[in-house]
């Protein structure tokens, strides 16, 4: 998990899988990839389970940035997490 200096790529390893966000993204794509286990899926929660969606809590997941590394909170609305997102979509953002 690590950042590159000079591009806006974030990487992370949440729920057993490596994410990575490159930049420019909005708000909703960042919770997306972030939050990627609590996306509504069509499919029964049988089939979720099997593919690995299931949330457990039991590894840590993390998000490494050029300000070091952050944990992910369980809750993608609460507002640890959307503090992350900002965060994430300033550093990401078109703006940068």
């Amino acid at each position: 998990m690590a950042t590159e200096p000079n591009s806006a790529r974030i990487t992370g390893k949440v729920q057993g899988r490596h994410i990575i966000l490159e930049g420019p993204l909005s708000k909703d794509e960042i919770r997306d990839t972030v939050w990627w286990w609590q996306i509504p899926d069509p499919r029964t929660s049988k089939e979720r389970e099997d593919r690995g969606h299931a949330y457990d809590r039991s590894s840590r997941d993390v998000i490494a940035t050029l300000g070091g590394y952050y944990e992910v909170p369980g809750d993608s609305r609460g507002p640890e997490a959307v503090e992350l997102v900002e965060m994430l979509h300033s550093e990401l953002g078109p703006g940068r």
